[in-house]
């Protein structure tokens, strides 16, 4: 390689560019996909006939095709879906279509990882709070909720790392996001560099990754020793 240390700070710069809105994309999915598997993992575990059935399909779907084709489903097969209801919604910008992508992909995982959080609680810390009073969603947000979120901890850090990675494909669609850069490099400097660029990118979303996985740890040692404490 005979890339000089100010062209490797110049492709850190331009592809750290774009982080922001990269992390700005994965937070946002975040936020609806805990939502949505929140919901998803209680009409499972109650097991409504209707909704639960609905709920199953949707994890199948989701779960068994590829998120590459599920993108492209919201992003070229809803605006055509809505139009049969006379709701156009072609003008929207490309990074909702993105977002409502990642957070239905996102959302069938986390409730996974949700639902059994909360099975593990176990009924008795149910039993317990109707005991003094407390109806389901007081028992569900006071109670259950909170310690199914660090037994999940772990396995919510696993599912943050992998919808950072998944946010590398929203330059499918035409995103300008951290590997929409890339692109845009590689063709600027007609394929030169190809070896520096990706070398680059890699370190960024590892970096990335080890933040997330610092965060995660951190907080699961504070909420565990949270949790601890109360036990005894």
């Amino acid at each position: 390689m005979s890339t000089s240390l100010q062209e490797w700070i110049d492709l850190f710069t331009k592809v750290l560019d774009k982080l922001p809105l990269t992390l700005f994309m994965m937070g946002a999915s975040l936020f609806f996909a805990l939502i949505l598997g929140v919901l998803i993992a209680i009409i499972r575990i109650q097991k409504q006939p209707i909704l639960y059935q609905t709920a199953t399909f949707y994890l199948s779907f989701t779960r068994c095709t590829p998120l590459l084709v599920q993108l492209f489903l919201v992003y070229f097969g809803l605006p055509q879906l809505l139009l049969v209801f006379s709701i156009d919604i072609n003008s929207w910008d490309r990074l909702i279509f993105a977002i409502i992508a990642f957070s239905l992909h996102t959302a069938a995982y986390l409730s996974e990882v949700i639902r059994s959080a909360y099975l593990a609680v176990g009924e008795a810390q149910l039993e317990a709070a109707y005991s003094v009073g407390m109806s389901y969603p007081q028992a569900l947000r006071r109670i259950i909720l909170p310690q199914a979120f660090v037994i999940a901890l772990p396995n919510l850090g696993n599912n943050i790392i992998e919808l950072l990675k998944d946010t590398s494909l929203a330059f499918t669609i035409g995103i300008i996001d951290i590997m929409g850069q890339v692109r845009i490099i590689l063709g600027n400097n007609h394929g030169m560099g190809m070896f520096e660029v990706y070398i680059v990118i890699s370190l960024v979303y590892w970096g990335a990754c080890m933040v997330i996985e610092a965060v995660v740890s951190y907080a699961e040692k504070v909420f565990k020793k949270g949790h601890v404490g109360l036990s005894k």
